[in-house]
């Protein structure tokens, strides 16, 4: 077996994420820390991909910030990601909806998922 893979299995903190894809909508509570005082900052935007597996996964999140887009990258196995909710499910047809970042106005709108 595979020694690189059984250290990753070993020491891989277990953090429950909830099950989001590529054009939900969610909001990522982050904990900051400011020289001694700690604070739990809250990030809404629309996931732009997903990649990776295991501890080394990552997740893009995508808002808009007045007219300017900002886009965050968080590890999935992050100590400092207190919790995620999911606003909205979106329909999107990719994996890596990279070409988001070109809309605007009613353009950049994704449809709901109804269940």
């Amino acid at each position: 077996m595979d020694l690189m893979k059984v250290v990753s299995e070993q020491y891989t903190p277990e953090t429950e994420l909830p099950k989001f894809n590529a054009g939900d909508t969610i909001t990522v509570h982050y904990k900051i820390k400011e020289g001694n005082k700690e604070r739990v900052q809250q990030f809404r935007g629309v996931v732009i991909q997903r990649r990776g597996k295991g501890h080394t996964e990552t997740f893009t999140v995508r808002k808009m910030s007045g007219n300017i887009g900002v886009e965050r990258i968080f590890p999935s196995s992050s100590p400092f990601i207190e919790k995620i909710d999911i606003n909205k499910y979106g329909r999107v047809r990719r994996a890596r909806i990279f070409y988001f970042r070109e809309l605007t106005g009613k353009k950049a709108r994704i449809r709901e998922k109804r269940f």
